[in-house]
């Protein structure tokens, strides 16, 4: 069992902050109300706070024995808001506010007291997968002069260092933001930092990683050449790189952002944009989440739906989200999504983050939102996959000017080496040379889909990128089979909403690409 505590002041933002960190768990949702609904003021509060709860969320109301409230709670995360109105109403059972003498004021203290500690061991022995208590925070003001509030005021601090010490995490939210006390338990994701490369040996057919063969073309290694002899002894400058870009893409210098590739632009996102809650569409490219989970930002995951062939439904993204980091291609599904589904997730207060990464695989580049002139978008763009350089690591952020700024605040100095930013450059200035990429990429592409289309127990759904993923009955044995073959495929267990029997087929020439579907038809036999 996992324990949080978020602590705060009369009207600070605590029980939308808990609510938030109860929508990140994935876990189905078990509200315990402590207030007594029979108070007219109160009972509008409780209205209130009803009304912005997700319907599926279930409600309880705490009783004598805060314990009691997660019985039969097992895998669930049960939210209790909040501890002081429920210590004020154990004093109220009691009888001191009419008649408060020490003796019984020191009883209720040590039944509180007992009852905080024998909630944790319940919840801990039932299986609750994570617990959070709000709890006003004690001891910022006067000492009060009335015996009774002295008394829940001591009682109240005393129960929050009991849980705080018990906690994993430990929040203070001040006018809604959150200050974070004590870092969170290390948790592991080491699922999130699975990359198709740990799946190639040397001499196997490469079907794994989701970069074109060949390498650069000729072109680039041109450029790259010029930019091994005249770029590599002066620190890197970036300005030509950026001014070529923003020609391509109809923006302005300003707007955009060079990186270490791709993923370097969605590293930034924590640190520059600070979210109080992030969505990450998957399945998806997980360096996203990675990146958001490493800087402590709680996390809800928004589950493309297979059986709708992975669409995003707009809908399905949590209100309370002020960050929605989104693949359009989507990897590893391929989903292609329309520009107008993109743009319903924008909402006030809300940053949306497209990643592009296979953008540049689409002929027309339909759908992206690049060109885009939207104070609220960041798009994030990568040469890795279409111009075959993973090594090189150049991508670029592309924002409004106030986010591009932002972005950059955050990004270490000559983050983009002079190979890289010599790419950015020549690539920018050959449109004609990435659509012949884009048009090499397609058709590499539905060759695979032709040979799949044929192999009896293999499932596929439609894909605009360099590559399919499929469904197969027994993934392991699939994968033990090709892997026996020298084929190197991507298991696509370890994206999130994804299971043992997906794998990623990334498409090469056709040649490479009958070898392929002739060993996976045998290995589904």
């Amino acid at each position: 069992m996992t324990l949080t505590l978020v602590m705060g002041g009369t009207r600070s933002g605590k029980s939308a902050r808990a609510e938030q960190l109860a929508l990140a768990s994935d876990l189905p949702v078990r509200y315990v109300a402590t207030a007594d609904s029979s108070d007219p003021a109160m009972a509008e509060r409780i209205s209130t706070h009803a009304a912005r709860r997700p319907r599926e969320w279930s409600t309880v109301q705490a009783d004598k024995r805060l314990a009691d409230v997660v019985d039969g709670a097992e895998g669930m995360c049960v939210l209790v808001d909040g501890l002081g109105v429920w210590i004020a109403g154990a004093m109220d059972r009691a009888g001191v506010f009419a008649e408060p003498r020490a003796e019984e004021l020191a009883s209720v203290r040590t039944e509180v007291l007992a009852d905080v500690d024998e909630l944790l061991r319940t919840a801990a022995a039932t299986g609750v997968g994570l617990l959070i208590v709000v709890a006003e925070q004690a001891g910022e003001g006067v000492l009060p002069a009335q015996r009774t509030s002295r008394a829940w005021l001591d009682t109240l601090g005393d129960a929050t260092q009991r849980l705080s010490a018990a906690a994993a995490s430990v929040e203070l939210v001040v006018a809604g933001r959150p200050l974070q006390l004590a870092r969170p338990a290390p948790t592991n994701h080491a699922e999130l930092r699975i990359h198709g490369d740990t799946a190639v040996r040397p001499g196997d057919s490469d079907h794994a990683v989701n970069v074109l063969a060949g390498g650069p073309p000729q072109w680039l290694r041109s450029a790259l050449r010029d930019a091994l002899e005249e770029g590599v002894s002066t620190y890197p400058d970036e300005r030509e790189a950026i001014e070529a870009l923003a020609a391509l893409h109809g923006r302005e210098p300003r707007e955009i952002v060079p990186t270490n590739g791709g993923a370097q632009a969605l590293w930034l996102l924590p640190a520059a944009l600070r979210p109080a809650l992030a969505a990450c569409v998957h399945p998806g490219f997980t360096e996203a989440e990675a990146a958001l989970r490493a800087h402590g930002v709680p996390v809800v995951r928004v589950l493309r739906k297979r059986e709708l062939g992975f669409a995003l439904d707009p809908q399905a993204v949590p209100a309370q989200a002020d960050l929605v980091i989104v693949g359009n291609p989507a990897s590893p599904s391929g989903t292609l999504d329309a520009a107008a589904t993109l743009l319903a997730l924008r909402r006030p207060g809300r940053v949306v983050v497209v990643d592009e990464a296979f953008m540049d695989m689409v002929p027309g580049e339909a759908g992206s939102l690049v060109g885009e002139h939207l104070a609220d978008v960041i798009v994030v763009r990568s040469l890795t996959k279409a111009l075959a350089i993973p090594g090189l690591r150049a991508g670029y952020a592309v924002a409004a000017p106030a986010l591009a700024a932002r972005l950059r605040e955050v990004r270490p100095p000559w983050s983009v080496n002079a190979l890289a930013l010599a790419a950015l450059s020549a690539a920018a200035a050959n449109p004609d040379a990435l659509a012949a990429t884009a048009a090499r990429a397609t058709a590499e592409r539905e060759d695979l889909e032709r040979r799949l289309a044929s192999v009896v127990g293999v499932r596929t759904w439609p894909s605009a990128a360099n590559f399919c993923l499929v469904e197969v009955a027994d993934g392991p044995s699939v994968l033990a089979a090709l892997r026996e073959q020298r084929i190197a495929v991507r298991a696509a267990a370890s994206f999130p909403g994804l299971r043992a029997g997906d794998l990623r087929l990334t498409a090469r020439a056709p040649e490479a690409n009958e070898r392929l579907v002739a060993a996976l038809a045998a290995a589904t036999r």
